[in-house]
């Protein structure tokens, strides 16, 4: 009977997703001619009204830890990746607008790619290499001149709960090339809004964000490092019962 109940609100949450985005992809063109701020703010109320869905339909809540340590300057958010709920939370609740590093194919994807479009993201071609991270310094380097904080997943897809993926540099790189700090953030979400599953479950996701981090007399692998440590540190306070099964 659970199961039927969390299939039931499961479904609800993808119809009320998919009305949404079929409905406000299209006004997102409407705020073009805004500026940009103004733009931003119109295009993630998708992502607000994602959120508070979750919660009213799935009893999918969050709770905040380390507000304080977001800093009123240039910053590169380097966070962990459980779930497809980040990706709208963290565009909705961080009080500056984000940049996105993602590949450029999500562009494609009707209605939601087309409201990402309107967006000062960075789409790169992943088979590019070398090419590839010197537009995301380039355009990175822009973006955060304009006010704007960069966001990466370091583990590049979403990894399941209790599980440690391969954590690349370029977000580390990132911060060396244009001397920014960075911000780690550890998260639950996948234990809620899980990996390639369509049910949802109740519960309570905590984000936790770090302490920013000075690139200062550090090497992208060193900082990485530090980053990593500090996640995955975290995870185990924020999801103890998880890794005691370990």
């Amino acid at each position: 009977m659970l199961r039927i109940t969390l299939f039931l609100r499961s479904l609800v949450l993808a119809f009320l997703i998919g009305l949404a985005t079929f409905i406000w992809a299209p006004l997102c063109f409407l705020f073009a001619p805004l500026s940009y701020n103004k733009r931003y703010y119109w295009t993630s109320r998708w992502n607000m009204f994602v959120i508070w869905a979750a919660k009213v339909v799935c009893g999918i809540r969050y709770e905040i830890k380390g507000i304080e340590n977001l800093p009123d300057s240039p910053a590169i958010l380097l966070s962990k990746h459980q779930s497809a709920w980040e990706t709208i939370f963290h565009l909705y609740f961080m009080p500056r607008p984000l940049v996105y590093v993602f590949k450029k194919e999500i562009l494609y994807i009707p209605f939601f790619g087309w409201g990402m479009a309107l967006l000062r993201m960075i789409p790169i071609d992943r088979s590019k290499g070398k090419d590839a991270f010197a537009q995301i310094v380039e355009q990175g380097r822009k973006r955060l001149a304009d006010g704007q904080w960069v966001i990466m997943f370091p583990e590049g897809t979403r990894i399941p709960v209790g599980q440690k993926g391969k954590y690349k540099g370029g977000g580390a790189r990132l911060a060396v090339e244009t001397n920014t700090p960075v911000i780690p953030i550890a998260l639950n979400s996948g234990e809620y809004w899980p990996k390639n599953s369509f049910i949802k479950k109740p519960g309570t996701i905590t984000v936790s964000i770090g302490k920013p981090i000075s690139p200062d007399g550090l090497t992208p692998a060193e900082l990485m490092q530090k980053v990593e440590n500090w996640i995955e540190s975290e995870m185990r306070v924020i999801s103890p019962h998880v890794y005691s099964k370990k």
